[in-house]
C-alpha cells in the first residue's frame, strides 16, 4: 500500500503548528513534503509480501549444480537495515545475521536481505522483526532450522528518556533445529562480532 504523501504532508504542516512553529517560514516551507517523501521510504514495506523474494528456489536434490549446494547451515551476516519504532516513530538501525539449515529448497543469498528490507520498512519493534524474518524463511523454504540475530541501536533509547548513547539491543529468533541453544551456539558465535556502535564507527 503506497503512502499517502499528500495527507502526510498536510498532517506534518499541522504538527509544526501544534508545536508552536510557523510552517510557512522559509526554513520549514518544504519540510512537510520532505517528511512525506522520507516516510514513503521508511514505510514502503507496509502491505508488501515479505515472502515474495523467496519465491524462486533451487531444489537441493534436483538442482542444476548439486556439488555447490550446502551440506550444513547457510548464514548471511551483517545485513544492514533501518526501521521505525512503532512506539515513538523514531528510527532504529543495525544489522541482522540470518542463518538457515536447508531442507529441500535453497535460495540465492540476495533474497535474504530483501526479506529483511520488506519487514523493516514498516512500523516495528525489534523483537517482532526478528520473529517475522524467522517465520517468513521457515514457512517459505520449509527449512530444518532458522536463526535470526539482530543487533540494533534505537533512537528512542539513545536520544530521549534515559539517553544512553552507547546502548544497543540484541534479539534472537530461532526455529526448528536451531531452537536448541546448543545447536545454534556455533552460529551465534560466528554471527556476533562486536557491537552495533563498533560497526557504525567503521562506516
Amino acid at each position: 500500500m503506497a503512502v499517502d504523501r499528500e495527507r502526510v504532508a498536510a498532517l506534518v504542516h499541522e504538527l509544526l503548528e501544534a508545536i508552536g512553529e510557523d510552517p510557512d517560514r522559509p526554513g520549514l516551507r518544504a519540510t512537510p513534503q520532505r517528511v512525506a517523501d522520507s516516510y514513503a521510504e521508511f514505510f514502503a514495506g507496509v502491505g508488501e509480501d515479505a515472502a515474495a523474494p523467496l519465491a524462486r528456489t533451487i531444489s537441493v536434490s534436483r538442482g542444476p549444480a548439486p556439488e555447490t549446494l550446502p551440506s550444513g547451515a547457510v548464514m548471511l551476516r551483517d545485513i544492514r537495515f533501518r526501521s521505525m519504532c512503532e512506539h515513538h516513530l523514531l528510527p532504529f538501525a543495525g544489522v541482522a545475521h540470518v542463518a538457515y539449515i536447508p531442507g529441500e529448497q535453497v535460495v540465492g543469498l540476495g533474497a535474504l536481505p530483501r526479506v529483511v528490507d520488506v519487514l523493516a520498512a514498516r512500523p516495528q519493534v525489534q523483537e517482532r522483526l526478528g520473529e517475522q524474518i524467522a517465520d517468513t524463511i521457515d514457512a517459505s523454504l520449509d527449512a530444518k532450522g532458522v536463526l535470526v540475530v539482530i543487533e540494533a541501536s534505537h533512537e528512542c533509547v539513545t536520544m530521549r528518556g534515559g539517553t544512553q548513547p552507547d546502548a544497543s539491543t540484541v534479539t534472537i529468533a530461532a526455529r526448528g533445529e536451531l531452537a536448541d541453544p546448543a545447536a545454534r551456539a556455533e552460529l551465534i558465535a560466528l554471527a556476533v562480532r562486536g557491537s552495533v556502535n563498533d560497526a557504525a564507527s567503521a562506516r
